[in-house]
């Protein structure tokens, strides 16, 4: 399935406009926060921008800066809350090929808990990078910053 990135279709878009429905805990002028209808664990929120931005390479940057920070304080409810939550995973998938599902930037605030089954796994067969093989990704990255 080819992530549709477009505006026009874009399901947060929808939310933000008031046309879809949503359960928003936090707004303000560059972003929203609402809980996510397919949580993977309750109180899993979505942090997203109220302007249309497809991927990471067109969202402003202080609207990113506010998404973490949004991100950080919902956090820190969450573990106040009565909410089963021991630990949170703050995720953004950049891409399809990432796991974006939905073309429109977004932070996921996942509430965790010890053996709640969810978790990332690594490559099976995954071994640890040279020191040299590290410095030569490095260049690369650098090279472009």
């Amino acid at each position: 399935m080819k992530l549709d990135k477009s505006k026009k279709n874009c399901v947060f878009c929808k939310i933000i406009s008031g046309e879809f429905p949503s359960t928003q805990i936090y707004q303000d002028e560059s972003v929203i926060a609402f809980l996510d209808i397919n949580p993977i664990n309750p109180g899993h929120t979505l942090v997203v921008p109220r302007e249309h931005s497809a991927r990471l390479e067109s969202l402003n940057p202080e609207i990113g800066g506010q998404m973490f920070k949004v991100g950080q304080q919902i956090s820190l409810a969450l573990l106040k809350s009565k909410i089963s939550c021991e630990g949170i995973n703050l995720h953004l998938s950049d891409g399809e090929v990432a796991g974006q599902e939905v073309g429109h930037t977004h932070l996921h605030i996942i509430p965790r808990f010890f053996q709640d089954g969810f978790g990332f796994k690594t490559r099976q067969g995954s071994v640890q990078a040279s020191r040299e093989e590290l410095n030569k990704l490095a260049d690369l990255i650098e090279a472009n910053l």
